[in-house]
């Protein structure tokens, strides 16, 4: 694809519906967009990420199943707020369409990423949590964006996170000595053509020497 900087930053969206799910991805792609990804920063350049890639169809299937127990929570909350602006809800609810789609197909995508960091963040200073987190996102990130330069589509998903204990053994990734960050649906992209998203009026969220 011929994009440029700002094109790619304004038009990666979190792909669900356009997802082409019955198009295989080709491991030297992931692999190209994981070595793109350990030039991102990290705390103390430790460079303490890993990343699971998931193409087994039965995992897949485990994962799908885990993703779907905890996505329900998300999805039992009401999803109209008393007084909201009609458009904003129009859009939530096609964003929870939107997700819905993903919960009722992830085991179709032929590609799952599960970004982890060395270590567990429960107990950790405001502090340490941040640096962590600072360290995988930010690469998790790259990993996308390269992604996106490639004609490849994907989203940012948590969750299976509710049931990370169960996934760790299902991948046999040693819970207790790493954390998962996210688990990120890789495929094609039915269409290359993305546009930037609808978001809040500038003015609403800089501030300048102060809040």
């Amino acid at each position: 694809m011929d994009i440029t900087p700002d094109e790619l930053l304004t038009t990666t969206r979190a792909v669900r519906r356009r997802l082409d799910l019955t198009r295989p991805v080709e491991r030297d792609l992931i692999e190209q967009c994981i070595g793109i990804a350990q030039q991102a920063p990290s705390g103390s350049n430790k460079q303490a990420w890993h990343f699971v890639v998931v193409t087994d169809s039965a995992k897949r299937a485990a994962l799908a199943s885990l993703y779907r127990k905890g996505s329900e929570s998300y999805f039992s909350q009401n999803s109209t707020s008393a007084g909201s602006d009609p458009k904003r809800e129009a859009e939530r609810k096609r964003l929870r369409a939107s997700a819905r789609f993903l919960v009722d197909h992830i085991h179709e995508v032929p590609v799952h990423v599960i970004p982890c960091y060395s270590g567990r963040t429960e107990g950790l200073s405001a502090q340490a949590q941040a640096a962590t987190w600072g360290s995988i996102i930010p690469a998790t990130w790259s990993f996308m964006l390269a992604l996106r330069a490639r004609g490849l589509g994907s989203a940012f998903t948590t969750f299976h996170l509710s049931s990370e204990e169960e996934a760790a053994g299902l991948l046999d990734i040693p819970f207790k000595e790493v954390t998962q960050a996210a688990l990120i649906p890789v495929a094609y992209t039915k269409g290359v053509a993305f546009k930037p998203g609808p978001r809040k009026p500038f003015s609403s969220m800089i501030h300048w020497n102060g809040w």
